[in-house]
């Protein structure tokens, strides 16, 4: 079993979750974080410290695309190991249908 974040995150990008990660697998793209599905040791502390309840667990139904989705963007953005303030809209955004319209593969600044 692996945690990944998963459509929610988008547009919000709530750092809490890093914070208590004791293997920093987050990684930072422009709008939203990834857990490195190979480096999570499934402890699940980081899925009650997120705000927009955007942290799954993989064994729930129709995660294997967000397992992918970790995995393609933990390879290519840079690793965040310390909380930041979220984006502006984060309370606006969260919740929000349809947030993948507003991803960016961009990566972060990591930190």
């Amino acid at each position: 079993m692996t945690y990944v974040v998963t459509e929610n995150c988008i547009a919000c990008k709530y750092t809490d979750c890093v914070e208590v990660c004791p293997v920093d697998c987050f990684y930072e793209g422009e709008n939203m974080l990834v857990i490195h599905p190979d480096e999570c040791i499934d402890c699940g502390v980081c899925e009650p410290e997120c705000p927009a309840d955007a942290i799954r667990p993989d064994t729930e139904p129709d995660m294997e695309k967000w397992v992918e989705f970790n995995r393609k963007y933990s390879e290519a953005w840079p690793v965040i190991i310390t909380r930041k303030d979220p984006l502006p809209e984060a309370e606006e955004m969260d919740g929000k249908p349809g947030k993948m319209d507003l991803f960016s593969e961009a990566p972060g600044e990591g930190g």
